[in-house]
């Protein structure tokens, strides 16, 4: 069933969209401040939540990086995941981990963590255990501007898939 974001009152629209980006309210926030007249479809509306985050402070880029779960671990130890963070890591396998594979990811995300000063994100849907490590390996070798803007390129495409997804979920 199709409907008119904008038609959503304020209270409608966050609660479907905010924790779109993991736990980060404030942008879902900005983009109902905004006004929803351009953001009449899931492609808009992706397009608003990016304008928001590319243009925040770096602080605040950095505070979004850092509100999301460390890879495999999180769902492991059965830590606080967001149902999106379980449901796509699940999908990809990292609650099934070999023991060889949870100590491998334990060490990258260590590794990752003291390099760049944030977790590695990753969009996994649809990726495996294998891909995801192999990327891991590859993305220790960036710098940290680069690796940066990786981040932020995953946290966008991830938040497609769920913007994507919501939109098209009746209301």
């Amino acid at each position: 069933m199709m409907y008119k974001v904008a038609q959503l009152s304020r209270k409608a629209f966050l609660a479907r969209y905010s924790d779109v980006f993991e736990h980060s309210s404030w942008i879902a926030e900005k983009v109902w401040d905004s006004g929803l007249d351009q953001q009449a479809t899931a492609e808009g509306l992706h397009a608003a939540f990016g304008n928001f985050i590319l243009e925040a402070t770096p602080e605040q880029q950095l505070a979004l990086l850092n509100a999301h779960p460390e890879l495999a671990v999180a769902v492991q130890k059965q830590q606080d995941l967001t149902a999106d963070s379980q449901s796509e890591q699940s999908g990809a396998g990292l609650d099934r981990c070999t023991t060889e594979e949870f100590e491998e990811f334990q060490r990258l995300n260590s590794s990752y963590r003291e390099k760049f000063g944030f977790p590695f994100i990753m969009a996994v849907r649809g990726k495996d255990r294998r891909q995801i490590l192999n990327a891991f390996r590859a993305r220790l070798a960036n710098s940290r501007g680069e690796e940066f803007q990786t981040a932020l390129a995953q946290v966008l495409l991830i938040g497609k898939f769920r913007i994507f997804e919501r939109f098209e979920e009746p209301v």
